[in-house]
């Protein structure tokens, strides 16, 4: 047999693109990052930094602090890997130590339920890894192409197969994460301490195995799954349990759904592939995508199904165009028919079965306290876009400390603290209020699920606020309501670039930037994240915001209050929504 009979994702590298040969040429994600680490440039090279994403860092510069005739403010942005959120105290208290003296002071929880901090100076980016290594945490494979952090409910329940869904979600993280590359990370942060590499369980280390069967094999014995090139692009995980959309299940490259037996265990999985939200503007070959139904495996064949689908992307995606390079692509150009036929092809010889029947999604944010067995409580804090800052990230950190609390970080940027006793509920409760966390009938229904990206100044694609603004924006979106008599609110997302890091395409009513202070609108999508929003003003002024909605939400009260405003703008169709919003169709 020909060796590219065996190893499809040679080939295809043959006409490599200049960045796919660079990663090929990087020794396993180490050169020149490691060389440029013991020099004493204030940044890194441009080379460094792409192999620094894969270790967890975006390097960056602060914007607000640009003047002319002087160098940048450069700084590191440096990301966790935390499956399902799972953020336990130890991991907190060295977080808020570390961004206290070697970073900006605050810590951010993302989108993919991932706690994220800002202003690390290149001199200091080892020893905040080396600690937040020791400290039970990690940063391999948070950024980069390559599988990000693996997503799950992030509620601490004992019941109905939410267990298991943590479960599969540490599986997978531990399934996809690189063998290789790993030891690169160890030797560059903690000096190749072999204590702190990751320790997957029997059943994975088994399924990591067959990563050197026919197909799986990426050709190259020292990264099995990868090969040398990684993947085209980034690539996302979610495991929820049926009805739970607090995962946004639809936008990741896999989305499953975990079904489990009368004793808790797995029994099998419905599977969804190939969504996706990065995308950008004039250029209507990107765009954002809900993923297709796949179907069913059972629970014995879960873990290969998902290394057959990652290496059908690594063998297939588009090497040469970075924009076309998500599996999204893939699909949309194949087709779900022949991604599934090339899939048990030459992937997957396990059987997938018609999907199983669901109940319908529902978007859970876990706000508020929460039973979590019969002994002990959790309770859902709200951190508005992820920030936590100041004497509030001091003070939850001694309430964490006191209690021996593990926390969870939720795809909705809130945290969770769990294992709170029955005995210490109400102390634990009165201490929150004490350092300004608000009961969950003190926070507008318009915060409960809104979401923003950082944007300014630190991020290099933003191209207007989304963070800062974002609460102004949903003062003056919620007064409106209430001026108008809506009692129903709206799922509102914010980005200042069309990224799509905080899922803007999948909201009832997004706010995309497109120039300074002006922003696409996009409307339309449903309030449990299930379809798609559209994009109806290219460049709407922030300023005029409640001006031009205000048509539309009249309508919406007026002949349509019973519907949750995504369904209200599908059901009058784009050519009413112009009309109202005063734009020629």
């Amino acid at each position: 047999m020909k060796e590219s009979e065996l190893f499809p994702c040679i080939t295809n590298g043959l006409d490599r693109s200049k960045f796919e040969q660079f990663k090929a040429d990087s020794n396993y994600l180490q050169e020149p990052l490691g060389t440029e680490l013991e020099n004493e440039c204030d940044h890194f090279s441009n080379d460094a930094v792409q192999l620094l994403k894969f270790h967890g860092s975006y390097q960056q510069d602060n914007r607000d602090n640009r003047k002319k005739g002087y160098d940048k403010d450069w700084q590191l942005m440096l990301r966790l890997r935390s499956p399902g959120g799972y953020i336990p105290a130890s991991l907190f208290i060295g977080l808020d130590e570390i961004t206290e003296s070697l970073g900006n002071g605050t810590i951010r929880a993302t989108t993919r339920q991932a706690f994220q901090i800002h202003g690390i100076k290149k001199h200091n980016l080892k020893e905040v890894i080396n600690t937040i290594i020791k400290s039970m945490g990690s940063t391999l494979a948070a950024c980069g192409d390559i599988n990000r952090n693996v997503m799950a409910p992030a509620a601490p329940y004992e019941i109905k197969g939410y267990p298991a869904a943590r479960n599969l979600a540490h599986e997978i993280a531990d399934l996809l994460s690189p063998a290789k590359a790993e030891g690169t990370y160890l030797d560059l942060w903690v000096n190749g301490e072999l204590k702190y590499r990751i320790q997957p369980s029997k059943k994975v280390l088994a399924a990591r195995k067959r990563q050197n069967n026919k197909g799986i094999f990426s050709g190259d014995s020292q990264e099995p799954l990868y090969g040398t090139t990684y993947l085209p692009r980034k690539f996302k995980c979610a495991v929820t349990v049926p009805g739970d959309n607090s995962v946004d299940l639809l936008t990741q490259d896999i989305g499953l759904v975990a079904f489990t037996k009368k004793d808790g265990t797995l029994k099998g999985c419905n599977v969804y592939i190939g969504g996706g939200m990065g995308r950008n503007h004039n250029n209507d070959k990107t765009f954002a995508r809900a993923a297709d139904s796949l179907g069913y495996v059972d629970s014995e064949n879960v873990l290969d199904l998902i290394q057959a689908i990652l290496a059908l992307q690594r063998d297939y995606g588009d090497r040469k165009i970075r924009k076309n390079a998500r599996m999204k692509y893939l699909l949309h150009t194949k087709g779900i028919k022949w991604f599934k036929d090339t899939l048990k092809k030459q992937y997957f010889s396990n059987k997938i079965y018609p999907s199983h029947s669901e109940p319908k999604l529902k978007l859970e944010n876990y706000l508020g306290w929460h039973k979590q067995s019969k002994k002990s409580w959790f309770v859902g804090l709200s951190l508005l876009s992820g920030r936590l800052k100041s004497e509030k990230k001091k003070n939850l950190r001694k309430i964490v400390e006191k209690y021996k609390l593990d926390i969870r970080l939720t795809p909705n940027q809130d945290i969770i603290l769990c294992n709170i006793g029955n005995y210490q509920k109400k102390s634990v409760q009165q201490e929150l209020i004490s350092i300004g966390f608000k009961d969950i009938e003190e926070i507008p229904e318009i915060e409960k699920n809104a979401l923003a990206c950082p944007a300014l100044p630190l991020c290099g694609l933003a191209i207007t606020e989304a963070e800062r603004l974002f609460p102004e924006i949903l003062k003056r979106l919620n007064f409106k309501l209430r001026k108008l008599k809506i009692k129903k609110s709206i799922l509102i997302r914010m980005t200042g670039c069309p990224n799509g890091c905080a899922r803007p395409y999948m909201a009832e009513l997004a706010l995309v930037g497109s120039g300074i202070n002006e922003y696409q609108l996009w409307l339309g999508g449903s309030a449990n994240l299930e379809r798609l929003a559209k994009p109806y003003i290219q460049k709407l002024p922030i300023d005029n915001l409640e001006e031009i909605l205000e048509p539309l939400l009249i309508n919406w009260k007026s002949n349509f209050e019973f519907y949750d405003f995504g369904d209200y703008i599908k059901a009058i169709g784009d050519e009413e929504v112009n009309k109202l919003l005063s734009i020629d169709p």
